[in-house]
């Protein structure tokens, strides 16, 4: 009895030597790492990565820029059956524990000496979690672990259970790089997260787990066991009950990636709203939640995508049908699997869906389009499909389907009202437009080509080409500058100028009809955009006059040549370019920046930056009280004495006036001139 008195009391001397070591080892441990904690306190004002979204002036999105897909999302938000999806699957004890599960850590060590292995499941609390998600790396190391509970204890004297799993929600990984739960539901589901089924919280709760290669869209037969996993937890755990357990467990997963809702397609003025935000918010302006509210308008806009689109299309089919975009050869026998197969790497463009012609006849062709859709072609669909031979001609009108399609041949279709489908190619010629407001130069709509997915070259900004005879009306603006006026008559005759570049030595513009009119008034020159009245006005005035007046316009001096071919349109300008230069004439002569940014806001909602563009208008109090005095106006004319008015149809025939019917007309403000 004694003997078992001893030991008993030995076991218990050795029991409060190993606690009060183990107290001294936690002690020891704390002070060491304490200084190295950061402050959890930092977690009451998180600043979650936000990609930089792009709106319209209307409010309509244009783009989303940024690594991550996010939408942060409050905890009063989350459905109280999408929280215990998380709970179930991660931490079924989180509202009972203070932040560390000593059970689990139990589990954990006990698994690490039988396997052999860190890296072993459990033993880490939803509140641990955040604290390695917000401060710490992912490495598997003691000292990193010590750290992860000792901020888990912290974190839960600092804020309430509800705030953490907010936190958690919000920062973990759901794959294809959607960060928070918000996020996750719109990509996968394309759903808010009041709209979630019982079985998508559940699929959403298991994919953090293994976010690369356990989502739904990586692997469905994984993400549907740990799916299963997941509505087992919450039936163990009461949250749900057996019928519901079943149902949701029935119900087939219907996920597929959802890209953000665009609603208003312009995304070459988005690229450019990219580059002034980082330029003017730097590295943080892709993360920080920045929303940029641009001058683009939604109809306008609209209009100028469906007006490039409809005439660059209208112009390719003009030239012909160049052929098949690919062809592969077809296996006897091979059915949808090997069909979908050859349309990998083919996407919709501008509207344009690529298809597999899998049959064809005299009269009609079958086109696959993949997804199990079928259509058929007949003559009419492909009546405008002419062989291209050269810029000018085009071969016969097909009388046969199987003349322009073959099975095997990759081709694309247009949506037609009438026939559901036409056959139709990929436009080798490329636009752009550009549409401005003349008072202050906010851009109203922009497209930069057929299709910033094929090129991302913007031609409205970047594409510096010839304006041709769209450039005669800054020519015409600086010579009335100089004297000349509507009225003006100059003759339209051959011109021949030395230029020792050319092979004869000679330059000799023309005319676009080879036709020569003779005297002609500048109103009608400038209206039937005669080359050679151009080219004697510019020689007129002089080059370097009319590039220092050009200036004015908003040119550059490097975009215009140095000789008389200026006159014929040979500067090199952007679309851009042109319509600042024509809003000046547009606004009375004032000279505009164009701009695209109205204003930045942050993710609160308050205004960082807005634009206070100069505006051009005739009606403001400050240019009515700047612009010089009017002239007085001028008395009547006074009716001409009647041998006057005998004079002065006696002389018309040639040409000439009496100085009694000089003095007695009106007065002119400005004086007729001729260039002979």
């Amino acid at each position: 009895m004694k003997i078992l008195y001893r030991l008993l009391r030995y076991g218990i001397y050795l029991a409060l030597t190993g606690a009060l070591f183990g107290a001294l080892a936690i002690g020891v441990t704390y002070w060491l790492i304490s200084p190295r904690l950061p402050s959890v306190e930092t977690l009451r004002d998180v600043r979650l990565q936000v990609p930089l979204r792009v709106y319209s002036a209307d409010g309509r999105l244009i783009a989303t820029f940024g690594e991550t897909r996010r939408i942060p999302a409050r905890i009063e938000e989350v459905p109280e059956q999408l929280k215990q999806a998380f709970v179930a699957a991660e931490d079924a004890d989180f509202y009972r524990h203070r932040g560390i599960d000593f059970g689990g850590i139990t589990r954990a060590v006990w698994l690490m000496v039988t396997t052999g292995s860190k890296h072993v499941p459990g033993g880490s609390t939803i509140t641990q979690q955040v604290a390695r998600n917000f401060f710490l790396s992912s490495e598997v190391s003691f000292t990193r672990k010590i750290s992860e509970m000792f901020l888990a204890i912290r974190i839960e004297n600092a804020l309430e259970k509800d705030e953490i799993l907010g936190l958690y929600l919000n920062k973990s990984f759901f794959g294809n790089r959607a960060y928070g739960v918000a996020a996750a539901a719109e990509f996968y589901y394309g759903k808010t997260l009041d709209q979630l089924t019982l079985a998508e919280c559940a699929m959403l709760a298991s994919i953090p787990k293994f976010p690369s290669t356990g989502n739904p869209i990586a692997n469905r037969p994984r993400a549907l066991i740990r799916r299963s996993y997941v509505l087992q937890r919450m039936l163990d755990n009461r949250f749900i009950d057996q019928a519901a357990y079943e149902a949701a467990d029935r119900e087939p997963d219907l996920s597929y990636p959802h890209e953000p809702p665009i609603e208003l397609e312009a995304p070459y003025l988005a690229e450019m709203v990219r580059l002034q935000a980082i330029e003017q918010l730097g590295n943080d302006a892709l993360t920080g939640g920045y929303s940029v509210r641009t001058t683009l308008q939604s109809q306008p806009q609209e209009a100028a995508n469906r007006g490039l689109h409809d005439s660059l299309f209208a112009y390719d089919r003009r030239h012909g049908w160049r052929g098949a975009e690919a062809h592969v050869e077809l296996e006897p026998g091979s059915g949808k699997t090997e069909w979908d197969q050859h349309l990998i790497g083919y996407r919709a463009i501008a509207g344009l869906a690529p298809g597999l012609v899998t049959a064809a006849d005299a009269e009609r062709a079958t086109v696959y389009l993949g997804k199990d859709e079928s259509v058929e072609l007949d003559l009419d669909a492909v009546a405008w499909a002419r062989p291209y031979v050269n810029e000018n001609s085009r071969g016969a009108a097909p009388k046969r389907v199987d003349a322009v399609l073959s099975p095997g041949d990759i081709v694309r279709l247009a949506p037609d009202e009438e026939k559901g489908w036409a056959l139709s190619q990929l436009p080798k010629v490329q636009g752009a437009l550009v549409a401005l407001d003349p008072s202050d130069g906010a851009i109203l709509a922009l497209t930069g080509g057929l299709s910033f997915q094929r090129s991302k070259f913007n031609r409205a900004t970047q594409s510096a080409r010839q304006p041709g005879s769209s450039f005669k009306p800054f020519i015409y603006s600086a010579a009335f500058e100089q004297g000349f006026n509507p009225a003006s008559v100059v003759n339209d005759a051959p011109l021949v100028f030395p230029d020792p570049s050319r092979p004869n030595g000679l330059w000799t513009p023309k005319n676009d009809d080879d036709s020569f009119r003779g005297p002609v008034r500048l109103r009608e020159a400038l209206t039937r955009s005669i080359n050679l009245v151009s080219v004697r006005l510019l020689d007129a005035i002089g080059v370097r006059y009319a590039r220092e007046y050009f200036t004015r316009f908003g040119f550059r001096p490097e975009q215009l040549p140095e000789n008389l071919s200026m006159a014929l349109g040979t500067a090199a300008v952007a679309p851009l370019d042109m319509a600042r230069g024509y809003a000046v004439f547009a606004n009375g002569g004032f000279l505009i920046q164009p701009y695209f940014v109205s204003e930045i806001l942050d993710r609160d909602g308050v205004v960082v930056y807005r634009a206070n563009p100069a505006v051009a208008c005739a009606d403001c109090a400050e240019q009515t009280v700047a612009a010089p005095p009017t002239a007085p106006p001028r008395p009547a004319p006074r009716r001409p004495p009647r041998r006057c008015r005998r004079s002065a149809r006696r002389m018309r025939p040639h040409r000439r006036r009496s100085p009694t019917c000089r003095a007695t007309r009106r007065a002119r403000s400005t004086r007729a001139t001729a260039i002979w």
